[in-house]
């Protein structure tokens, strides 16, 4: 069939109506909308938040669309033409056409079903403008009989909500993997780089800065790693189920047949669930992938609050790195800039961990074949995978690839760390090493000039316990 556009008369007069009838009855619908009666009566029924369902979603309830016409179609139970006018629809769609028609509310009638048939219906009555007739024509194209032949809500939306995670994640799981190289430059820039290290937010023994960074690269390695196995889980899609997951009104290949399809249109090795009872019922992967979205958001958190300890003052706090200026810092101070990629960066983070919580509550409510709470489920985990993948983009690009040290401090706060002490323990035990770093912190002498004055060791011994080498030397810390 021919990809040309088909398209009826937008109605002329402003506020114009149609009429289309579902098991309800009859319901005037806007007569210039793509969208049909079930979806006017969502609109009216929750007026709640003006907020819509992550765009994602509509790709991938679209796709499943398009993926079961053309499966139907070669099964043999769905008309030609008509699965070659909802393919059409569907391929429109994809490409973002009629993006204004889905209008329902993200908080809405449990399961989705009111946003899955607005989908339903705007691929139907597009489709019935492509065979030539007119919005609403459901005796042509229905948006029950058609779009939506062997399928349910049920199956639909839980295999959208994988579909749509997916390709959110695979962005996110690049800039994981962008932020750990960044952090890693970082490491090996600042590998030299001696300071005091610090625990209890008190002098510790000394490290380099380079270490420290190599912390922070290897924990974000490793929330990209985990992220990719818990992502790799969303592949398994339950479509094929129906109502409860026995497949009801389906043809018997129809499972295999839709999903090999969805595999074939997105070029993601999607699979059939091997349960499709347990891929109705349970919301484990998407609690999987947001279990480390909070994990990651715990530990992001801390790091830029570490970022923030670092840059602080700069003369009243650490200042032992710079962070780049992006900004002014203040409507009234002069001069002042403050870290404020990294405050942003806190923001988010605890946005996603708001995010989570919701995700959580939502998972478990489920009962027996059904989890109703998918809508809020899937509104507040899109949003968070969409949320912070841009977060780490600016915080690599416009504040870790720009940090700086400043070695002078860090040197000075390495020499004068009373921690230094530590490294006389096996010489002259716990005990006369601390009264050396009491006396430091006393006199403000260095440990080096007190082990000189008092001839705890000889110069030799000093050169070499207190070389930078030995002073930070650890297997597998370096970065």
């Amino acid at each position: 069939m021919s990809d040309a556009v088909k398209e009826t008369p937008a109605a002329s007069r402003p506020g114009a109506t149609r009429i289309e009838r579902d098991s309800l009855g009859p319901l005037e619908v806007p007569a210039d909308a793509y969208y049909g009666v079930q979806t006017a009566r969502a609109v009216a029924n929750f007026p709640i938040s003006g907020e819509r369902l992550h765009p994602e979603m509509v790709r991938a309830v679209t796709t499943i669309k398009l993926a079961a016409a053309r499966a139907n179609a070669e099964l043999g139970v769905l008309d030609t033409k008509k699965a070659e006018a909802i393919a059409l629809a569907a391929r429109e769609v994809l490409e973002g056409r009629l993006a204004d028609q889905f209008v329902v509310d993200a908080y809405q009638a449990g399961a989705g079903t009111s946003f899955h048939m607005n989908v339903n219906e705007v691929l139907a009555n597009r489709a019935c403008e492509i065979l030539g007739g007119a919005r609403g024509d459901q005796k042509l194209v229905n948006p029950n009989d058609h779009v939506n032949m062997a399928q349910s809500t049920n199956d639909v939306i839980p295999t959208a909500m994988r579909i749509a995670a997916y390709s959110l994640s695979g962005p996110l799981v690049e800039e994981l993997d962008l932020l750990a190289q960044s952090l890693d430059r970082k490491a090996k820039e600042f590998a030299r780089v001696l300071k005091s290290g610090r625990t209890h937010l008190q002098d510790a023994v000394p490290v380099t800065l380079g270490q420290e960074f190599s912390g922070y690269r290897d924990c974000v390695a490793g929330w990209a790693a985990s992220l990719r196995k818990s992502r790799d889980g969303l592949l398994a899609l339950g479509l094929g189920g129906n109502a409860a997951g026995t497949g009801i009104n389906a043809h018997p290949k129809y499972r295999e047949t839709v999903v090999a399809t969805i595999a074939e249109i997105t070029g993601s090795a999607y699979r059939s669930s091997p349960n499709l009872f347990e891929a109705m019922q349970s919301m484990a992967p998407f609690v999987r992938v947001s279990n480390d979205l909070r994990g990651f958001a715990l530990d992001l958190t801390r790091i830029a609050n570490d970022f923030r300890l670092l840059a602080s003052g700069p003369t009243t706090g650490f200042d032992e790195v710079v962070l780049p200026a992006v900004q002014p810092g203040s409507s009234i101070m002069p001069g002042k800039v403050n870290p404020v990629i990294a405050e942003m960066t806190n923001m988010v983070c605890y946005q996603v961990l708001g995010y989570d919580t919701t995700v959580a509550y939502a998972a478990q409510a489920g009962q027996l074949e059904l989890n109703v709470m998918m809508p809020v489920l899937a509104h507040n985990l899109l949003r968070s995978i969409a949320l912070f993948t841009p977060t780490l983009r600016v915080l690599r690009t416009t504040c870790v690839d720009g940090i700086t040290a400043n070695e002078d401090v860090c040197r000075r706060y390495f020499d004068r760390s009373i921690s230094l002490a530590t490294a006389l323990n096996p010489f002259i035990g716990y005990a006369r090493a601390a009264e050396v770093a009491k006396e430091s912190a006393k006199t403000g002498k260095t440990v080096i000039e007190i082990v000189r004055e008092q001839k705890l060791l000889t110069e030799e011994q000093i050169a070499q316990v207190f070389s930078p080498e030995n002073m930070t030397h650890s297997e597998g810390g370096q970065p």
